[in-house]
């Protein structure tokens, strides 16, 4: 459940009118609410109150300080794939101890960033990676707290650009040949052994392929324990869905029940890594129609792009399209499209909606997670504002960019002004 509702013909987000925010900010922005957020990370973590776990919020979704913020307030920690990621959640407030670094492809620098900060652990996920990570830890004179993201070859039934867990791509390794790993790095001097990853793609809408993923988990975690090697943490990673249109997603209860049962004889911490599911539905993206075009397609021209919400162009993703102030009468089938010069610029093809008219609001739904944080500059367009509202206030929580920000750092050589 989330908190935007038409009330009076007019889309509030909790108390207060898109409208006004959208006259104070300018268009277009992103809106969030915070108390969907609190009410969403709740219900994910306490479905799991009967067992020992940490919720890790994946940064990727939406890495806004505030909300990174919200989550860290509740107790979460954050799960980072970049140095630019661990950066904004210990920005944020976020504890080391509870900060989990995954990504195939960490730098030299940013491992010795976590090692130095001393995050919970780094998920490897190839071999040469493990042993940079010996050597960085032997030159700092530490012990680097590690776990190997294993590929379970689980079809989760998704797109295929955000499944993860099977053999094609390009994450984690071959759980087949992972015990061997595992020996490996025991003898290695500087690496400390905390447990065993794995994450199976997004968006997943059916709990089978998570119980199945976790099924061969446990497997090699037992054989892991047979041979000594402890494993404190199992880290399932995130993926779960949301509503987007006609999906019909399981309920954080229903997904972590599954998951207990098929966890209860493997005492350890586990580790949820929840993006989309808390962030996904309590945030919109609110845009102006610009112009509207007649004649064999129709066409509705707003001031948001591809640059400001990708997943349509990216994975033909759908997302709802809301007038802001209810319109009723006619409907007509129409794409809504930017102004970026791209025939693949629109944020919804072949709709269904209103009879939009020039300075009409619009919110495109569902846009929390992905949006904001796939961004970018594309055609040299600042990126847009983002907005929180917590019950009958709203608070921008990153100014909209200037012209000025495109180009900073950028420098012109002195030969080509002679």
């Amino acid at each position: 459940m989330h908190f935007f509702q038409h009330k009076d013909g007019l889309l509030h987000c909790e108390e207060v009118m898109v409208e006004e925010i959208a006259r104070e900010v300018g268009t277009p922005f992103y809106l969030y609410s915070y108390r969907t957020l609190v009410r969403h990370f709740r219900a994910f973590d306490s479905a799991f109150k009967e067992l020992p776990h940490l919720v890790c919020y994946s940064a990727k979704a939406n890495s806004n300080l505030a909300v990174l913020k919200t989550f860290i307030n509740l107790g979460g920690g954050v799960d980072v794939v970049s140095g630019g990621e661990l950066f904004r959640a210990l920005r944020a407030g976020a504890d080391p101890s509870k900060i989990v670094y995954s990504g195939v492809g960490k730098s030299e620098e940013e491992i010795r960033y976590a090692l130095n900060e001393g995050v919970l652990m780094l998920n490897v996920e190839s071999y040469q990676e493990l042993h940079l990570i010996d050597g960085i830890a032997s030159k700092l004179g530490t012990k680097a707290p590690i776990s190997f993201r294993v590929n379970p070859d689980i079809d989760p039934q998704t797109h295929p650009y955000i499944a993860t867990g099977v053999k094609q791509t390009k994450f984690g390794i071959d759980i087949d040949r992972a015990l061997g790993w595992y020996r490996d790095a025991k003898e290695l001097p500087h690496l400390e052994i905390r447990g065993v990853s794995c994450h199976i793609g997004s968006q997943l809408t059916e709990v089978g392929p998570f119980v199945e993923a976790l099924r061969r988990v446990k497997e090699l975690a037992l054989q892991l324990r047979g041979e000594g090697i402890e494993v404190e943490y199992v880290d399932l990673g995130g993926g779960l869905g949301i509503t987007y249109h006609q999906e019909e997603p399981p309920h954080p209860q229903e997904y972590a029940q599954a998951i207990i049962e098929e966890g209860k004889d493997l005492p350890c911490t586990y580790i949820f890594e929840p993006g989309r599911v808390i962030v996904g539905n309590a945030g919109i993206l609110v845009t102006r129609v610009l112009y509207t075009k007649e004649g064999e397609k129709n066409f509705v021209v707003v001031d948001a792009a591809m640059n400001d919400l990708v997943r349509p162009t990216l994975y033909g993703a759908y997302q709802e399209i809301a007038s802001v102030s209810e319109k009723g009468g006619d409907e007509k089938v129409a794409d809504m499209v930017g102004p970026i010069c791209e025939s693949g610029d629109f944020l919804a093809r072949d709709r269904l909606m209103p009879y939009f008219e020039p300075g009409d609001l619009v919110a495109v739904m569902s846009a929390g997670a992905y949006g904001f944080s796939m961004s970018s500059n594309y055609n040299s367009r600042p990126r847009v504002s983002e907005v929180l509202v917590r019950d009958g206030a709203f608070y921008l929580i990153r100014e909209r960019e200037s012209y000025e920000d495109l180009i900073q750092g950028e420098k012109i050589p002195p030969f080509l002004d002679e």
